[in-house]
């Protein structure tokens, strides 16, 4: 049976990101593959947006890209979603944004996903099963992360302790998860002392979701992971595998305290209290949406 977001690959809905051509022409031309593909792809690599967001970023007119908001969503590869607001919220309705579904998401890449699948099963399987086999592939995650991790921690040093995030975001968008950093305001929590403002994390584009939702130690590796290469505790706000738009992850901002050697030393506010910088792993909610 053939796969519905495949056809629409096939029929030009969609350009899977690898074999995608350079952007096309402005509204009005008649470039390879059209301004509906570039709609879509702004949308990824951008995350949810407005239709007034997308005629920014792209150059065209409100109309046109409600049309091809239109189109896309009658294709079932974008839905209108209520805007997500962080921090205090203005008077009115909030803005509609426009998001990639599941299907969209196929479109541009998942080539690989149950053959992954599979391997990751067979992992979890030759170990035993059960608790020990989700620890094999636990382990299989953290190995995987290993390496990247490495080599985003050497981008992150050389960027300082106040441009972290944002260094970590430039290494994970070069390697292909569109992620951008930006300021956000702590996390509640119930009970607990205000905290300091920090930044989002927020990836994007996710080339692993659909095999995420099967094994949630993929996500888990990869909050420890950043945890790792940033030195210091961060909280998985949401994760593209959960169901969310975009994968958020909240880095808490460095408080520099004077060294003893004439350097800054950063030091995070954590859950229990003010801690040095280290390479302590994240909370156990790592992977996981807060309940």
């Amino acid at each position: 049976m053939e796969d519905p977001a495949a056809a629409k690959v096939a029929a030009g809905s969609v350009v899977p990101a690898s074999t995608a051509p350079p952007p096309a022409a402005p509204e009005g031309g008649d470039a390879p593959y059209g301004t509906r593909d570039r709609v879509a792809r702004s949308i990824l690599d951008h995350g949810p947006s407005t239709a007034a967001d997308l005629a920014k970023r792209l150059s065209l007119t409100p109309a046109a890209v409600r049309r091809h908001l239109d189109a896309l969503a009658a294709d079932g590869l974008v839905e209108p979603r209520e805007q997500r607001v962080y921090g205090g919220r203005g008077r009115g309705r909030p803005a509609k944004v426009f998001a990639l579904t599941d299907d969209g998401r196929d479109a541009f890449y998942q080539a690989y996903d149950q053959l992954a699948a599979d391997a990751l099963r067979w992992i979890a399987q030759i170990a035993g099963g059960g608790e020990t086999g989700d620890a094999a592939v636990a382990e299989f995650a953290r190995a995987r992360f290993a390496a990247q991790a490495e080599r985003y921690r050497r981008v992150v040093e050389a960027a300082g302790p106040e441009h972290r995030a944002r260094a970590l975001a430039e290494a994970l968008t070069a390697d292909g998860y569109a992620a951008t950093a930006r300021s956000a305001p702590a996390p509640a929590v119930v009970g607990r002392r205000a905290r300091p403002t920090g930044e989002q994390l927020c990836q994007h584009h996710c080339p692993v979701a659909h095999i995420a939702e099967q094994f949630p130690q993929l996500c888990e590796a990869e909050t420890e992971a950043f945890s790792q290469v940033l030195g210091t505790h961060v909280q998985r706000l949401a994760t593209i595998a959960h169901g969310d738009g975009v994968c958020t992850t909240f880095v808490p901002a460095p408080v520099l305290h004077p060294g003893t050697a004439g350097r800054d030393v950063p030091v995070t506010d954590t859950p229990h209290g003010t801690t040095a910088d280290t390479d302590t792993a994240s909370a156990s909610t790592a992977g996981r949406n807060p309940a």
